[in-house]
């Protein structure tokens, strides 16, 4: 995979970003945003489907793997190949992940100098499972800057793409989701907050990203998208209540 380059990418007419109302609570994505795991993941992603006889590449795992919860990667799963998975599949991949991820697993380079410096109401909502975000954010030492903030797909009936998350999150920090802002890397994310009527920008820093996944994450409907931590602290800071 090709990281993006280190800039700042700007809506459409590619003009400096806008300020958005000021954010009581900002909402951050864990993989790809925090932490730089969705290579990681995928990587393991793509060996698990391998020996269990799915027709798959590493790369290609890569792509599949990136946003999606364990529900919709399953049925992404099944969908492309036309077979279900093996029983316990995602029981053996996560072992396999979770020693990964403690050989591995670094938080994205910055965050954890933005975290430390940014006034307010924050929280984590991923799409991952509750126990393996919370494992992932203690090996980086990301934890302390949002426990005990950190919610998951787990705690809702669904997902992203569907609002419940981010809106399941704001409640639970008392906070309108128009005062919200999120901080996303995949377009199931930035669907997410869409539909749950929160302001959203894009983050594409991470090493699993693409070029061009900035301009993706725009189409979507993503704003401001950001490939460097440095300008994305300044947006969040001129955001973010005090």
């Amino acid at each position: 995979m090709t990281r993006s380059p280190s800039a700042v990418i700007y809506a459409a007419d590619r003009q400096p970003a806008e300020r958005t109302p000021v954010a009581a609570l900002v909402i951050f994505d864990c993989d790809g945003v925090l932490i730089d795991s969705e290579v990681i993941f995928g990587r393991v992603l793509g060996e698990c489907l391998i020996a269990a006889g799915f027709p798959t590449t590493i790369d290609e795992a890569m792509v599949l793997g990136i946003g999606k919860n364990r529900q919709t990667l399953t049925a992404e799963i099944e969908t492309r190949f036309a077979r279900p998975l093996p029983d316990r599949f995602f029981e053996r991949m996560r072992t396999r992940v979770d020693i990964a991820f403690e050989r591995d697993l670094l938080p994205i380079p910055g965050i954890e100098t933005l975290l430390a410096k940014l006034p307010g109401l924050r929280c984590v909502a991923s799409n991952s499972h509750l126990e393996r975000v919370r494992h992932a954010l203690a090996v980086t030492g990301l934890l302390p800057l949002f426990d005990p903030h950190v919610f998951s797909a787990s705690q809702v009936e669904r997902g992203k793409p569907a609002p419940d998350l981010f809106l399941f999150a704001a409640r639970q920090l008392d906070a309108p989701a128009e005062h919200c802002l999120v901080v996303e890397d995949s377009i199931t994310g930035v669907e997410a907050a869409i539909a749950a009527g929160m302001p959203v920008v894009g983050f594409c820093g991470g090493s699993h990203c693409p070029a061009g996944h900035g301009d993706q994450l725009i189409a979507a409907g993503c704003p401001h998208v950001f490939a460097r931590v440095p300008d994305l602290a300044a947006f969040l800071f001129g955001n973010a209540c005090g």
